[in-house]
């Protein structure tokens, strides 16, 4: 008997990498609660930011490297349980909050579908290399604030050029270390388990 480790077959993530053959679906339910519960509690990592009513968080980061280590679906999954748990009260958006009315929803809504996209890009390595990591993590930065800049504007009322100072431009800092420390970890993980793709 051979203990040298399989090749991952093509498309894989690092959540398909767990062992699983008799129990996939209790393994992915586990991994869509986890995933869940880590962008909640990432999301309480929070720090606000002056004239803006959207705090620096944790969340993005996390529902970042959850799509791209679940994948599109589980990824999609995680995220919109923690998207429908937090409207209906939880409160484990940022800051504590929950409910429909907050101006910072736009970015829930914008993490859901980053997560299903780099999910998507995981699956064909784009998480794999430094340099394709980055593009991946760029890309899904830019699909968040894609959908939560304008609707912070409408929720607010603000132009959507004070959406863009307020809701863009002070974060710009922060996403570039969370992508540094992305294009670290998910590489740094693929090469620890001597699976690359």
């Amino acid at each position: 008997m051979s203990t040298a480790a399989a090749p991952v077959r093509s498309g894989a993530v690092l959540a398909d990498l767990l062992p699983a053959a008799r129990h996939r679906y209790a393994v992915d339910a586990a991994l869509v609660l986890g995933g869940a519960a880590l962008t909640g509690i990432a999301a309480q990592i929070a720090v606000p930011v002056p004239g803006s009513p959207v705090p620096v968080t944790g969340q993005t980061f996390a529902a970042l490297l959850i799509g791209t280590a679940l994948g599109a679906r589980r990824g999609f999954l995680s995220l919109a349980l923690y998207a429908l748990v937090g409207m209906a009260g939880m409160p484990w958006f940022a800051e504590a909050s929950s409910g429909w009315s907050m101006p910072s929803l736009g970015y829930v809504f914008g993490m859901l579908l980053a997560a299903t996209v780099v999910g998507a890009l995981a699956r064909r390595g784009g998480d794999r290399s430094v340099l394709r990591t980055a593009g991946t993590i760029v890309l899904g930065s830019a699909i968040i604030y894609a959908i939560g800049v304008p609707y912070l504007a409408l929720s607010t009322g603000m132009s959507l050029s004070a959406a863009v100072a307020a809701g863009l431009v002070p974060f710009l800092l922060g996403d570039a270390l969370k992508a540094a420390l992305a294009m670290g970890a998910l590489p740094a993980a693929w090469k620890i388990l001597g699976r690359r793709g």
